[in-house]
């Protein structure tokens, strides 16, 4: 049984073994994300603080992208997918944090939470078939290794966590909430 803290966020378990571990964790920074983005509308997702152009829809877009790119495209080497494979990322590198501002708050959110379901099932086909040792289908084109699932879920906790104090700030800016 999973308890859900005060934020509604699913504590990680306490005593799991690496994958229970690594997924809980990486459950509870998702839910961090998701609670510093709820109840926001289209103003509250715009906001910048300070001299920063972040804002918390352009992490949302972003946060997206990064799960697509991470589990999809890396983990299973999927071609990229809408609405990713249609930018010219050469041309707007940051694409999906100066487009965020022309989503509603809907359609952020719906990207979000279909591409973490998305990434949740990807990786548990991939656990299904091998544990977290197993190295991503996707090959660098400059020869170096592939990473392990372990390491991409890893790297997803850390990313998250760095964006978390981000969205912080930025919601503190919008309307005072704060926490964690």
């Amino acid at each position: 049984m999973t308890d859900i803290d005060d934020h509604g966020r699913p504590e990680p378990p306490i005593a799991a073994d690496e994958t229970g571990t690594l997924l809980g964790f990486l459950d509870y920074q998702r839910a961090t994300f998701a609670w510093k983005c709820a109840g926001l509308d289209s103003a509250g997702l715009r906001a910048t603080t300070a001299a920063s152009t972040m804002t918390l829809g352009g992490m949302m877009k972003h946060l997206a992208l990064v799960e697509e790119w991470w589990f999809s495209q890396v983990l299973h080497d999927r071609p990229e997918a809408e609405p990713w494979n249609t930018v010219d990322w050469d041309a707007d590198p940051d694409w999906e944090w100066r487009t965020a501002a022309d989503d509603s708050p809907d359609e952020l959110r719906t990207l979000w939470n279909a591409t973490v379901t998305d990434s949740r099932e990807l990786v548990a086909q991939a656990l299904s078939t091998g544990g977290l040792d197993q190295l991503a289908r996707h090959h660098w084109s400059d020869g170096r290794a592939a990473p392990s699932l372990r390491w991409i879920i890893v790297h997803m906790i850390e990313e998250y966590a760095r964006h978390n104090g981000h969205a912080d700030l930025l919601r503190e800016s919008v309307d005072g909430e704060t926490g964690e």
